[in-house]
Formats: structure tokens, C-alpha cells, sequence
């Protein structure tokens, strides 16, 4: 009665957990057609003129409306490839302080770039392109709108875009379709954050590009660990996060500042961690939504926990839109790097349970849904019994896991034991 489960049980498994993931894939696809939608007319009303339309009009995000007004007084729309600087860029690049950290984590990045579809580049200080990589057929679409080295992506030469955004404001920045200035720029989504060195000088920016259609939130979340990793690297190994604040959210939850635990709300908590998975941040209304949902509750009871959340923390937290404006160290969010890079193993270690178990707050719950399908999707596509064993125990339920896992085990494996009484009590439960 123990025993592994026939093939064919493991095979329908997989067969659902594929269902599951095209499902949501599919409505991705819808939301990310609808938002390409409503952001082409926002365009179409505000870049073409000069002067904002009436006041009725769809708004834009305040920072994308502000760098259209900013960059359309230099950049013409139907511009369709980035002006190319003068001069050596190889010899430019060879004497930057970011050669040696990028070199360093040049497979890395290879391997983001050719197993997902983008295209990476690295700025100087100025927005001019001096290292990127990608795969063939992304590269040369790259290529036909300047974005390689050489290319000059400042506001004032490309218009609205990630690194441009990035640049001006010092913080990540992600562009999507027609938040672009430039219309050859509506087929991309890119994600973008600056690098500084150990003083706080901006040294240049690290920017994720694809088409929009592969619009990602694990994008954001990739660029700041490799944005993250560089700083390290130019610091000699220290990471630069938010006041030493880390945060344990996954199969739990726990905050500590400079390694000494801080003792929070729940619902401070929440916010907290809906903030670090949202590098982007929230408007004051979507942030509203998420953790209260549709319990009457003023915008002064928001404002007042964000403001404790900010004392207890040391962290910034930009006002006009929510958003940590210096990343939190934060396990969920390693986990999702690890597996926007294909890093099945790390991602499974980092996976100590639900995201925030027993919290019904509305964003944490889609937030949890997701990292779920991420980890489980991850572990029945690889080939490692080690994974689905590590994660059968923090998912005892999961009777696709343990079958997963009886499937792959040698007959032989004594290990077969745990995996069978694990789906014999899934099973009964």
C-alpha cells in the first residue's frame, strides 16, 4: 500500500501542474494585452503634442508623464534607433570600474540572457551603453534600435526608457510598451537598477530588456540580486541593503536590523514584505487593495502604519508611491531570483514553506499562490529527486511531489520510504 505510485499517476500530475501553468499564463497574457492596450491611448493622447492633454484624460505613471515632458523637448518619437556615442567604447569599458564584477559574473548573465529570451546592458554613468549580451535573434533586434554598445540611452537621446528612468531618479525602474517615449520602443519591456560604488556614486546602470509580451515580475527581482551582486563585488563582498534589515517571510515570519530581531505587527509585516516583492512599488490605492482588500479602512490608517514601518525599519520609503527606495534583504525575494535564473537547487533551500502562512491580507495571498506554482513548477520540470524530497517536506500535501519523487529514485534508494509515506499520508489526508 506504500509503495511508488504507478508512472502514470506522476505523468497526470505533471500533466495538471502544465494545465495549471498555461492557465495562468494565458490570463498573464490577456492582462499583459489589456495594459499594452490602455497605455498605446495614453500615448497616443500625451506624446504627440507637446502640451499635456485635459486633465480627464488616462494618466500615465507620474515618473513616466514627467520624463515624457522632460525628454520630448530633445527626442522625437519616430526615433528609431539610439544615437551612437564617438570614440573606442571596447577601450572605455576595458577601464571601467564594472568590467571585472560583470566579467566575473559573466555566466550568469549568459545564462539569463540565452535560457529566457533578454538582453542584457550595462551604462556608464552618462547612459551610454559600453557591454551587453543576449542571445542571436535578440540581439540583433537590440541592435536595430541602438540598444548595444555604444548607444546613448539618456533622456535626452532615447527618450523615456528604463536606464534613462534609472539614471535620473537613482532608483530601479522598469518601462513597459508604450510607456516608452519612442514609438520603435513599444515592442519591449526592460528592467532596470543603478549601480553605485562604495561611496553612493552612481557608476552606471544594469538593465533586463525582452519583448512585452514577456513581461515578468520575477524580471525586477533578478536585476536587483545581479545589481546587488556587483555592488558586493565593488565592496569587496558586502552587500548593500537597507540598514542591514533582513527579512524571513517564507514558512514563517521574522525581521532583524543589524542581526538583532525587531519585533513588528503582523500587519507591518505584510506591508513589508508585499513592498520587497514589488520593486516597482504601489500607488497609495493598489497598496490600500492589497492589504486591507475591501474592508472599510481610511488612507490615514495606511499612511500611519507606513510611517511605522519606516521608524522601525531605518529603510526609506518613497511617499508618492510606495516603494523601498534601498532593497530589503529578503528570502522570498532570493527565491525568485534563484528561480528567474534557473536556479532550481537555491531556490528549493531558500523555500522553507508558504509565503506568510496563515495571513489572509489579499496581497499576500496572490503573492503566495504565485510562489507556489514558481517552486512547484520548478521542481516537478527538473530531473533531481533531491528537490522533490526537499520539497515534499515543506508541501507533506502535495501528492504531485511525492509521486515525482518515487518516479525518479532508484529502486534501490532507501530514500523511496520517506517519499512513499509522505504520499501515503497525502493520500489520506
Amino acid at each position: 500500500m506504500c509503495g511508488p505510485a504507478p508512472d502514470t499517476a506522476g505523468t497526470h500530475g505533471a500533466d495538471r501542474a502544465a494545465t495549471g501553468e498555461m492557465r495562468m499564463r494565458s490570463g498573464q497574457d490577456s492582462a499583459l494585452l489589456r495594459r499594452r492596450a490602455a497605455l498605446e491611448r495614453q500615448w497616443a493622447r500625451w506624446v504627440p503634442e507637446r502640451e499635456a492633454p485635459e486633465s480627464d484624460a488616462a494618466q500615465p505613471r507620474p515618473d513616466v508623464a514627467q520624463s515624457w515632458v522632460r525628454s520630448r523637448a530633445f527626442v522625437d518619437p519616430a526615433t528609431d534607433c539610439a544615437p551612437a556615442v564617438a570614440g573606442d567604447v571596447a577601450s572605455t569599458w576595458a577601464d571601467s570600474p564594472l568590467f571585472g564584477p560583470i566579467a566575473e559574473l559573466s555566466d550568469q548573465l549568459h545564462s539569463i540572457t540565452h535560457d529566457a529570451g533578454f538582453v542584457a546592458a550595462v551604462t556608464d554613468e552618462a547612459g551610454t551603453i559600453l557591454w551587453s549580451d543576449g542571445g542571436q535573434v535578440m540581439r540583433r533586434r537590440a541592435e536595430r534600435v541602438g540598444f548595444a554598445p555604444g548607444g546613448r540611452w539618456d533622456e535626452n537621446h532615447m527618450g523615456t526608457n528604463a536606464l534613462s528612468l534609472a539614471l535620473h531618479t537613482g532608483r530601479p525602474s522598469s518601462v513597459f510598451s508604450a510607456e516608452h517615449l519612442v514609438e520603435a520602443l513599444h515592442g519591449w519591456v526592460c528592467y532596470c537598477a543603478p549601480i553605485r560604488a562604495a561611496d553612493g556614486r552612481q557608476l552606471g546602470v544594469l538593465d533586463l530588456s525582452t519583448t512585452w509580451d514577456r513581461s515578468h515580475p520575477l524580471a525586477m527581482s533578478t536585476v536587483l540580486s545581479l545589481t546587488a551582486a556587483v555592488e558586493a563585488k565593488l565592496q569587496g563582498g558586502v552587500t548593500n541593503t537597507a540598514a542591514g534589515v533582513r527579512l524571513e517571510c517564507l514558512g514563517g515570519a521574522g525581521l532583524t536590523r543589524g542581526g538583532r530581531p525587531l519585533r513588528l505587527r503582523r500587519r507591518l509585516l505584510e506591508i513589508l514584505t508585499l513592498l520587497a516583492l514589488e520593486p516597482d512599488g504601489y500607488t497609495p490605492e493598489r497598496l490600500q487593495l492589497a492589504v486591507y482588500g475591501d474592508r472599510p479602512t481610511g488612507s490615514s490608517t495606511l499612511k500611519a502604519d507606513v510611517s511605522h514601518l519606516r521608524r522601525a525599519t531605518g529603510g526609506d520609503i518613497s511617499n508618492r508611491v510606495y516603494r523601498l527606495t534601498t532593497p530589503v534583504s529578503c528570502d522570498a525575494t532570493d527565491m525568485l531570483a534563484a528561480l528567474a535564473t534557473g536556479d532550481t537547487a537555491t531556490a528549493v533551500r531558500l523555500y522553507r514553506g508558504p509565503l506568510l502562512p496563515g495571513s489572509q491580507t489579499p496581497g499576500i495571498v496572490e503573492w503566495r499562490e504565485h510562489l507556489e506554482v514558481g517552486i512547484r513548477t520548478a521542481v516537478l520540470s527538473a530531473g533531481e529527486a533531491e528537490y522533490a524530497l526537499d520539497y515534499g517536506a515543506k508541501a507533506p500535501g502535495d501528492i504531485e511531489i511525492h509521486e515525482h519523487a518515487l518516479r525518479l529514485l532508484p529502486a534501490r534508494d532507501a530514500r523511496r520510504a520517506v517519499a512513499a509515506a509522505r504520499l501515503h499520508s497525502a493520500l489520506r489526508s
